[in-house]
């Protein structure tokens, strides 16, 4: 085959439609453990019954068939040969000119006294997993989440339509979304989730799992004496990639496969894209790692950018915030301007006249503009006097043919 693609979520499925465009007669074919394409950042609206699997697919029903893709589907890879240039599946091998690993990562379960041996606990990393949770919650009146980081948030925010429920949320951190949001915006939404009724215990440990003789989740215990009582446990304590079957080759893995500006591995004619790559495990540099990988895969160069990787979006409870690059300054050589008007938040990190980072909260109508100045690290003149008032009209001109354009 001339494309063996291994993954059929963001960055599998964008380096397949991109390989399409630009090879309309190579051979591709997708390995995948799961049989649906679907969008892991919407599980929880499958828990809240708000949609289906299918209502949360990201390519049409028909995609493989239009683009004349092969899709070996409900399998797992057992190992590689490189030097035959095979993947090794349960039943059979494929030979690939050109391999693109994007086999995403699993729920890391940490070694908590007995969490991982006790019952009714689960990860939410699949739609099995929601359908688990969706299917558990219908029988109990209390349900814990451990994690506060996207995922964490997403499990809360999909049980809190639960109206039989009681939903409590635990957090080694001393706020949520600590890697996304500073403390004020983060409390904005921890406010509407007290409200909704959730509890929340954060900047605690974690002494242990409580069980019952047969194992079944009592509650949590916590290093400073409370107990979160609960039926079920929702973990969301972060990833690990589906990397195991590297062994024996000469892929070069340090907490996630080593790749490149050209998602390259360092073995010849093999890429990898996506959280199998271990670092920024968001679906946008996922999706821009499957493109960059289909284009070097097919001949044509192009880089991956990794100096604007740090970009998150959201909208719980109705309340739609965007950050960009730093969420506080690494060091004292940075200025913050924050404004609070009007159920909105701004904040800038700036320095020499560039801003670094940001926050928006609220409106987030003039974030396009912000997104453009820290991707091209423009420099504006008085930046600091006019932090709140940048527009796309600063930066726009009007060319002879009446086409606007980008003046700086």
């Amino acid at each position: 085959m001339d494309y063996v693609i291994l993954g059929a979520s963001a960055a599998g499925i964008s380096a397949a439609k991109t390989l399409r465009e630009l090879d309309k007669e190579g051979s591709i074919v997708i390995v995948s453990k799961d049989d649906k394409t679907y969008s892991r950042c919407m599980l929880h609206h499958v828990i809240s019954n708000h949609r289906t699997v299918e209502e949360i697919n990201f390519v049409d029903e028909e995609f493989m068939k239009e683009n004349n893709i092969i899709w070996v589907k409900g399998t797992s890879v057992k190992s590689l040969d490189t030097n035959s240039k095979k993947v090794i599946l349960e039943n059979q091998a494929i030979e690939y000119n050109k391999l693109l690993i994007a086999t995403g990562a699993s729920a890391f379960i940490p070694p908590i006294k007995n969490l991982r041996e006790a019952n009714n606990v689960y990860p939410l990393r699949n739609i099995e997993d929601a359908y688990n949770i969706k299917d558990k919650v219908k029988k109990i009146n209390k349900v814990a989440i451990i994690g506060a980081g996207l995922v964490g948030i997403d499990a809360l925010v999909g049980l809190l339509e639960y109206k039989n429920i009681e939903v409590s949320l635990v957090n080694t951190g001393q706020f949520i979304l600590n890697k996304q949001l500073d403390k004020y915006s983060a409390s904005i939404y921890e406010n509407e989730f007290v409200k909704k009724g959730a509890k929340l215990y954060q900047g605690v440990s974690i002494k242990e799992i409580v069980v019952k003789d047969n194992n079944d989740v009592v509650g949590i215990s916590l290093e400073d004496g409370n107990l979160v009582e609960c039926e079920m446990i929702v973990v969301a304590t972060g990833v690990r990639p589906n990397a195991d079957f590297i062994k024996n080759t000469n892929i070069s893995y340090d907490k996630g496969i080593v790749i490149n500006d050209k998602c390259e591995t360092t073995q010849k004619d093999v890429y990898a894209a996506g959280d199998v790559v271990g670092k920024n495990a968001i679906w946008p540099i996922a999706v821009k790692q499957g493109l960059v990988s289909a284009y070097n895969m097919y001949g044509k160069e192009r880089l991956i950018d990794d100096s604007f990787t740090a970009k998150n979006s959201m909208n719980f409870m109705g309340i739609a915030t965007v950050s960009l690059g730093m969420v506080e300054p690494i060091d004292e050589s940075y200025k913050v301007a924050i404004r609070k008007d009007n159920n909105n938040y701004k904040k800038f990190i700036y320095k020499d006249n560039m801003i670094y980072g940001a926050i928006a909260q609220g409106d987030i109508s003039y974030i396009g503009t912000i997104t453009y100045l820290i991707k091209n690290k423009i420099e504006i003149e008085n930046l600091e006097n006019r932090i709140f008032d940048i527009g796309y009209a600063d930066f726009l001109s009007l060319k002879e043919n009446g086409e606007f354009c980008y003046n700086i």
